[in-house]
């Protein structure tokens, strides 16, 4: 009885061990996958979530349905955001990744910039993206990633090596610039019909294709600003494509799909440029290896053999966006959109501006004699709005003044920093002019500050130009 006794003790001190072994793993920032990165090294890994049901009848998975098919999917999006020219954008787009991040999955942003945040502007942000979500399977890292200015348009290229890098810690890989609005039904309608092309031509045959995204803007009239006394001019206002042109649509603009099981449910643009994408594992092995593609190699794009500065299928960004995938000297994958499902894989372009390009001279639908597409040049002076308008970044130092209490929001379990990380490596401040260096450095300095002290603002970090910064 004594030996017996002795043993369930035994037996019940080693479970009870486990168990707080696994639940100090699961809280702890740098041990579990809630709080940071999965590039950093210490992301366990889950079965690959496009592959589970490969044997179920893809017709009874709703696109609509995130319950579902994004159940504890693991998404790395990653983004192109030079400088701070397209902020408000940025902003709108942020958001959106964070109501993907609230739902059952785990999100990583890597966004790739050449500006050094402000601790003020860090620490907005951190509230805005923070997910109160108490499942152990969900959850949002953002990393910012330092890139010199002399980059420029290769700023689009630094995602390919992260995608193969980490090819097997995600299920969902997605590339975007920094002005495209992205949804979590957009995530869902791409693995539902991703799932329905290999369930109707096998998953060897299905590499050769990728389901695609068409961009939209609104057609507001041209010549009016939206005000009390115009708001009635948005009253036939609509979604538009306006990088698709031609009647009839189906000669000039999109294209039927030749291979025979598809034909039925899906067709291709034909203009595929999308200024992002999104993509699986097993694609990304596919493309790889696929004859012409690399898909892994980072290289320019085509350009005239006698001028390499012109350009022969489009920028870089257009490149690595699109063309190397879809180019029929290249990739050559076939652009999909499913006909009954098309309108969950187009994404709004959130500058609302390019419509206005079409029918001018050098653009979309325009020649010789058409009205000439206007360009700054420098010399416009614009209109500030009304000063007394609240900035969400002024309320927010407000706030952080008068309840200075708060200073634990962006620390979890073992008081470790779990916000936005700015990453530096790559920069070299020694090759800035000597002004701009050291203001750069004591920006980086401030950072580093406020996340060793566990992410809360001095009033250092609040007196900030809110006009200027």
């Amino acid at each position: 009885l004594a030996i017996l006794l002795a043993t369930a003790f035994i037996f019940g001190v080693a479970v009870c061990s486990a168990l707080f072994l696994w639940q100090t793993h699961q809280n702890d920032p740098v041990l579990s996958t809630s709080h940071l990165p999965h590039y950093h090294g210490n992301a366990p890994l889950s079965p690959n979530t496009i592959n589970k049901g490969k044997e179920d009848d893809s017709d009874q998975l709703s696109p609509s349905s995130t319950s579902s098919i994004l159940d504890g999917v693991r998404v790395l999006v990653t983004i192109a955001s030079f400088d701070f020219m397209q902020l408000p954008h940025l902003e709108e787009a942020h958001d959106a990744y964070h109501n993907l991040g609230k739902t059952d999955k785990k999100v990583d942003i890597i966004e790739y910039t050449k500006e050094l945040y402000p601790v003020a502007l860090i620490d907005m942000f951190n509230d805005r993206m923070r997910c109160n979500n108490p499942s152990p399977n969900a959850g949002m890292t953002m990393t910012l990633i330092l890139k010199p200015s002399r980059v420029r348009l290769h700023l689009v290229d630094f995602h390919r090596e992260l995608f193969y890098d980490r090819i097997d810690q995600y299920d969902v890989f997605v590339y975007t610039e920094d002005d495209i609005r992205i949804s979590p039904k957009t995530v869902a309608a791409y693995l539902h019909e991703t799932r329905r092309v290999e369930s109707l031509v096998g998953p060897e045959r299905a590499t050769d294709f990728n389901v695609g995204i068409v961009r939209y803007e609104y057609d507001f009239p041209e010549n009016v600003v939206i005000t009390d006394k115009t708001r009635h001019a948005s009253v036939n206002v609509t979604r538009v494509y306006w990088e698709h042109l031609g009647t009839p649509i189906f000669e000039k603009t999109v294209d039927k799909v030749e291979e025979e099981k598809l034909a039925p449910y899906f067709i291709s643009m034909r203009k595929p440029h999308q200024g992002m994408y999104l993509v699986t594992p097993s694609l990304l092995r596919a493309w790889k290896k696929r004859p012409k593609c690399r898909f892994n190699e980072v290289r320019n794009r085509p350009s005239h053999p006698s001028n390499p500065g012109q350009p022969t299928e489009g920028t870089q960004r257009v490149w690595m966006s699109s063309q190397m995938l879809y180019g029929g000297r290249h990739c050559k994958v076939t652009q999909l959109l499913p006909v009954e499902n098309f309108g969950q894989l187009t994404v709004l372009h959130l500058p609302n501006k390019n419509y206005r390009r079409v029918g001018k001279q050098g653009r979309l639908g325009g020649n010789d004699n058409s009205p000439k597409n206007e360009f700054g040049d420098g010399s416009e002076v614009f209109q500030r709005s009304h000063p007394s308008l609240l900035k969400a970044l002024e309320l927010h130092l407000e706030m952080k003044r008068q309840f200075p209490n708060l200073q634990t929001s962006n620390v979890g379990e073992g008081k470790r920093y779990t916000g936005i990380r700015m990453v530096d490596t790559d920069v070299n401040f020694h090759s800035m002019h000597k002004n701009h260096r050291a203001a750069a450095e004591a920006r980086l300095e401030a950072y580093r500050a406020y996340v060793e002290r566990g992410g809360y603002m001095l009033e250092s970090d609040m007196n900030i130009d809110l006009d200027e910064w």
